[in-house]
């Protein structure tokens, strides 16, 4: 039997009070996603924003010779859309699903009512917003100081929280566009963490042996924005515990079952809990 989708699969949903909650829960749209699809293009208008359940999204800079450098990743921890509390109405880069799964849109317009009120959800939003900025100047920082076998590390883990498994959908060119280096510097850094035993790279798919060896090589930036998410948002469980995973529900994710943006179906909207 497959496990009903639930909006509170995703953390900041889940924090909602129960009136904002069920304000909200009439208008939103749940989306299967899959990896490759654009949700904003750069400079594209946002007409929705994203709270991904099980997908994730990767937020990047394409350069004017094509290559792309990741400045954000979206999970079951926040939403998709920031820059709308700040005035903006177009995405700065492009938003790709990375890993596929499902999400909850609602449209732009009906968060902005809502965060006009001025209640708890702006409160929310706004101490989201902070973490996102401090995870973003974190991520400068690691990618003008620490070496690629590094930033390899905090980026498998960073994927590894957000996913439901040990296996990880992703290949070394996806990653090399992440870090804005060159495939074979992955390539290098995947074969020193497999010679280890840490990881086992198979086309397509990463798995990861041995968090704690991730843990092990891993520069400081990774439990910098771990930290600094549990101190602004001291409800969501996300610092890594022995046995745990960052923003991992205990009990695993949903099977998906619903439909793809343009299908037949229906579109399945929830209205409350």
């Amino acid at each position: 039997m497959n496990t009903p989708h639930n909006p509170t699969q995703n953390r900041l949903l889940a924090e909602l009070e129960l009136a904002e909650f069920h304000r909200l829960s009439p208008h939103l749209e749940l989306v299967d996603l899959a990896r490759g699809d654009v949700l904003y293009q750069a400079d594209g208008k946002m007409m929705y924003v994203y709270f991904p359940t099980t997908a994730t999204i990767s937020v990047d800079f394409v350069l004017e010779d094509g290559g792309t450098s990741e400045i954000a990743r979206i999970g079951n921890e926040g939403l998709l859309g920031v820059s709308l509390f700040m005035g903006g109405l177009s995405s700065s880069g492009r938003a790709v699903v990375q890993m596929a799964g499902y999400a909850y849109r609602l449209r732009a317009a009906r968060l902005m009512e809502e965060f006009y009120h001025k209640g708890p959800l702006l409160r929310l939003r706004l101490r989201y917003t902070h973490t996102r900025l401090t995870e973003i100047s974190q991520l400068a920082l690691c990618n003008s100081h620490h070496s690629t076998r590094q930033r390899l590390c905090r980026c498998l883990l960073q994927m590894l929280d957000r996913s439901s498994s040990d296996e990880i959908a992703v290949t070394q060119e996806s990653i090399a566009a992440m870090l804005g280096v060159r495939r074979e510097g992955v390539t290098d850094a995947a074969g020193w963490l497999q010679n280890l035993g840490i990881i086992k790279w198979r086309r397509g798919h990463v798995i990861v042996l041995s968090r704690a060896g991730l843990d092990a090589h891993v520069c400081e930036c990774y439990a910098t924005v771990c930290h600094a998410t549990s101190r602004l948002l001291p409800d969501l469980p996300t610092v890594p515990r022995a046995g745990t995973h960052a923003w991992r529900p205990a009990v695993g994710l949903p099977v998906p079952v619903l439909y793809r943006p343009g299908a037949q179906a229906k579109p399945l909207w929830v209205r409350g809990i």
